[in-house]
């Protein structure tokens, strides 16, 4: 049984994360707000699909905190950010609007096992965190990145990746940014900086626009929101203003193992404990 004392430690404990989840974010430049989800459910007790509302809100506006500096450098193609998010942004809207209130509480059971609308979210979550902890570990560090060829457009597969993208966002409350970037570098051939830069843009938007969805349907506790946001916002200052200290590449693959390890502890929690 949780005690009072037990869950206030708890909520300073996630207060603190809120922190590292903005310090990763501004240090790697993304894959920190794939632990907001995770952050909310089990240290602050929200269920999730609460969770993955108040997710969509806080890496939008800490992603839209990133945006600016990398706009200010001109590492953000704004008719690519606008191309690949608008169908992002009405599939994200969509599904938080209709799809995920239309999902039965109970999916399916076999014997004494239940999978319910919680726990199928969660796993879908996992399963999405594992595959960005691969993602962060195998990726090589950039010794020569090339500047931006001239930049081409598939419609069609940039279309289709932006509805894929805005789906799962909708679903698990994640900025999606390890399926955007590589989208943005093999579909339109931008640089990877600037394809970083142009992904933090579509992340704002198509998070902020989609949490709108969810306002109607739940009611939205504001201040305890905007006090996670507004520690994700400063820990996103705080790694930017010492990532050029410390090896990315290596925070990056070390930020990958953790998520890779949470990903197998939220595994493990929602099938067995």
């Amino acid at each position: 049984m949780v005690t009072y004392n037990d869950r206030k430690k708890m909520e300073i404990v996630g207060y603190l994360a809120s922190l590292f989840i903005g310090i990763a974010l501004g240090l790697i430049g993304g894959g920190g707000s794939i632990l907001t989800v995770p952050v909310l459910v089990y240290l602050f007790g929200l269920p999730p699909i609460t969770a993955t509302a108040y997710s969509l809100f806080i890496v939008g506006a800490t992603s839209l905190v990133g945006a600016w500096p990398k706009y200010r450098k001109g590492l953000v193609d704004v008719k690519t950010a606008v191309i690949f998010g608008m169908p992002s942004i009405a599939a994200v809207y969509a599904t938080r609007k209709f799809l995920v209130p239309a999902i039965p509480d109970t999916i399916f059971t076999i014997g004494d096992f239940t999978v319910g609308k919680p726990t199928a979210i969660m796993l879908l979550f996992a399963v999405m965190m594992f595959a960005a902890s691969i993602s962060m570990i195998r990726k090589k560090p950039c010794k020569d990145c090339p500047d931006d060829a001239e930049i081409q457009y598939n419609y069609p597969l940039i279309m289709l990746e932006g509805v894929l993208v805005g789906t799962l966002t909708g679903l698990v409350g994640a900025g999606g940014g390890f399926l955007i970037i590589p989208a943005l570098v093999l579909l339109t051939k931008l640089s990877m900086k600037k394809a970083v830069g142009t992904s933090l843009v579509i992340i704002a938007a198509k998070s902020l626009l989609g949490f709108t969805g969810d306002v109607a349907n739940m009611p939205i506790e504001w201040g305890f929101l905007l006090l996670v946001t507004g520690l994700a916002v400063l820990g996103f200052y705080v790694g930017n203003g010492i990532s050029g200290r410390v090896s990315g590449y290596k925070l990056q693959k070390g930020f990958g193992w953790f998520v890779l390890f949470m990903s197998i502890y939220i595994l493990i929690n929602e099938l067995f404990l």
